[in-house]
């Protein structure tokens, strides 16, 4: 397994990370196992949340009792959505506390819609100054969704971490952003490494990541199937190979272009369609086939798009600037003649 050294941060970890959003959505027991294994397995960098509900109590309850032994041996970034210094050291303090630690490694800005920057008048920037001053965190980072702001936190040098989509699904301007961020001795951390559930080959998504020195993917995991997969690759690290590129080669040109991740940003829908689902259903169709995707319950959230009113608060809050209402329309047409026997899957 490759070793990455996340930037200015010299932070040295295996390009194999959990990503702890998912563990939200199992009990408690089972979150602590399959937390434990992951760092019995080699796995060093957690990533986490204060919007992920109880991701952060779940890592807290894992490793608060033993961080006196490993804290010097995990690496663990949150994220604060706070849009006011208030909120800043509310979440920080919230995080610090359910976390059981004194510091956190690195503290990222939530999906930020501008780059903080000191003396922008929202004193956002120098609430990080003062955290790391102070030694509640290591290290400043952000994330985004959006290239252009992406981009402009990464020149502006003020942060050590971005953290942005990335796949073997990557358009051209998403490969320079992790090109600036190695020019600018910043370390690339990868979200949605498998594009939110379209990509299904998880050795292909590894090998790829593994082209990228300065890139640590973190891999969203609430299943022990799961994270054994990937500690399989521990040991067994898939590489790109001739049968590799040419397979990652298929899947861009079948998947490519404007589609939805199934972030769930741009929820809730004044007309309660559930966006986040029925914006990319002909994918999950072909991509993920279930038996629940032609249910009763989901042929009844499909209709709800009859009922979009184009009001276009979805497209405002999407971080891909999608056009949703249109997404979802072509969705719903495809769905129809999926259900008439129309179209095959």
């Amino acid at each position: 397994m490759n070793i990455v050294v996340l930037g200015s941060t010299g932070i040295e970890t295996v390009q194999n990370a959990f990503g702890a959003l998912p563990v939200q959505r199992v009990d408690y027991e089972e979150a602590v196992k399959i937390l434990r294994k992951a760092y019995e397995g080699g796995m060093t960098f957690f990533d986490t949340a204060r919007a992920y509900s109880n991701s952060e109590e779940k890592i807290g309850l894992a490793f608060g009792d033993r961080w006196s032994q490993m804290r010097d041996k995990i690496y663990i970034a949150t994220k604060t959505m706070g849009k006011t210094p208030e909120e800043f050291w509310e979440q920080l303090d919230t995080s610090l506390k359910l976390l059981k630690t004194d510091y956190i490694d690195i503290y990222q800005f939530h999906c930020v819609n501008q780059c903080y920057q000191p003396g922008d008048g929202t004193g956002m920037y120098e609430c990080m100054l003062e955290a790391k001053k102070s030694g509640k965190i290591r290290h400043i980072g952000v994330t985004a969704h959006k290239i252009k702001v992406a981009m402009e936190c990464v020149e502006s040098g003020l942060y050590e971490t971005i953290q942005y989509p990335f796949s073997y699904l990557a358009a051209k301007q998403e490969i320079e952003l992790v090109q600036a961020a190695k020019d600018h001795n910043m370390g690339f951390i990868a979200m949605k490494g498998l594009a939110g559930g379209l990509i299904n080959n998880s050795r292909a998504a590894m090998a790829y990541m593994t082209q990228y020195d300065n890139v640590l993917p973190i891999w969203g995991i609430q299943k022990m199937t799961e994270l054994n997969e990937w500690l399989s690759y521990m040991d067994d690290t898939p590489q790109m190979d001739e049968k590799m590129t040419e397979f990652i080669a298929q899947e861009q040109q079948e998947l490519m272009g404007e589609f939805c991740r199934g972030c769930g940003y741009c929820m809730p829908c004044p007309k309660d369609i559930m966006i986040n689902q029925c914006a990319r259903m002909s994918l999950m169709l072909r991509r993920a086939p279930s038996a629940g995707w032609l249910s009763e319950k989901m042929q009844t959230e499909m209709r709800k798009i009859e009922e979009c009113i184009n009001c276009g608060a979805c497209m405002s809050k999407c971080p891909y600037e999608l056009n949703t209402p249109q997404l979802l329309k072509k969705n719903y047409e495809d769905y129809k003649k999926v259900l008439a026997g129309e179209v095959t899957v």
